[in-house]
């Protein structure tokens, strides 16, 4: 975390917003076939009597690369989950319509998976009741993950402060997928922890973004490596920091993200700025931020930093 203290480990909007926002990017998809379950549903009461087979196939859209990478289940979607889930939706109720059935898995499965940015699901019905010979009936539908809210932090206390955090404001409003939605006023602050250093100048933003927990991650570290920022030194100066704080509600323990940020709840120099900004904030966990604040020990190490363009935009 920035201004003071170790880099930390390192929800949807309607409308023309969010159709851009779910431009970012190609998703990689993990896709199941096939899967099986006999369930009561269709218009006619024979058909919720005595049941019969349906079939349903599911591609899950997300970015595998952080899995991949690093040979980590936790960094994906774990689909042994998602056939269970879809098995209980098809042998759970009894609905009139395979439309509503592939509703059903595909709100079910985005709820259950943050890291899941988008669902297909096609639900085959082939014992329907037509009448006349054919091979299969079946609905494919396609939703997208709400955008989440999110908080990132900013720091920095080498070179051109200022430039810095508006550069990096730049970088993170460039970026696909991620819409900046708040900026918290810029404040100079004392240096907490680590070696002695110069005082830095901090702030806090809120992002909508649909991008998943590392790929924001990757976007924070983007605009570091735009400020030229090299990791020589445990908790020393830098040129630019910036953190995830919260990803929505989701809780998360990696060796590279820790959601929300494990230190931020008793850092004065990330609550403020976002408490300018969003009073009624809570931190996930935690609770308010303003009674976070007021119990932070660094909290007198705050004063008022330069006005930097594009900050303090509640």
């Amino acid at each position: 975390m920035t201004g003071q203290d170790a880099p930390g480990a390192e929800p949807a909007r309607p409308g023309a917003e969010q159709a851009r926002l779910r431009g970012a990017g190609e998703l990689d998809v993990i896709e199941l076939t096939g899967l099986r379950g006999w369930g009561h549903h269709g218009v006619l009461e024979q058909e919720k009597q005595i049941g019969q087979e349906f079939v349903v196939d599911v591609a899950l859209g997300l970015s595998t690369g952080p899995a991949g990478r690093t040979d980590a289940l936790s960094r994906t979607v774990n689909y042994a989950e998602i056939a269970q889930l879809v098995q209980r939706e098809i042998t759970t109720g009894a609905h009139d319509l395979i439309e509503t059935l592939a509703e059903r898995i595909a709100s079910r499965a985005l709820q259950a998976h943050p890291l899941l940015r988008r669902v297909q699901v096609t639900v085959h019905k082939p014992s329907a009741p037509v009448g006349i010979p054919f091979e299969d009936v079946r609905v494919r539908i396609t939703r997208h993950a709400s955008s989440v809210e999110a908080v990132l932090a900013l720091g920095t206390n080498l070179g051109d402060r200022p430039q810095h955090l508006q550069r990096a404001l730049t970088v993170l409003e460039s970026t696909d997928g991620l819409e900046i939605a708040w900026t918290g006023p810029v404040l100079e602050t004392d240096p907490v922890g680590g070696p002695e250093q110069g005082a830095y100048l901090n702030s806090a933003i809120g992002v909508h973004t649909v991008l998943g927990p590392f790929e924001l991650l990757a976007a924070a570290q983007s605009a570091e490596r735009h400020a030229r920022r090299e990791r020589r030194e445990h908790w020393g100066p830098r040129t630019l920091d910036v953190d995830v704080i919260t990803y929505g509600p989701m809780r998360l323990e990696d060796p590279e993200l820790t959601l929300p940020h494990p230190r931020a709840h008793e850092r004065a120099f990330v609550l403020a700025p976002w408490h300018a900004a969003r009073p009624e904030a809570e931190l996930p966990g935690h609770g308010p931020i303003g009674d976070l604040l007021a119990a932070a020990a660094d909290r007198d190490g705050l004063r008022p930093g330069p006005a930097v363009e594009g900050f303090d935009r509640p």
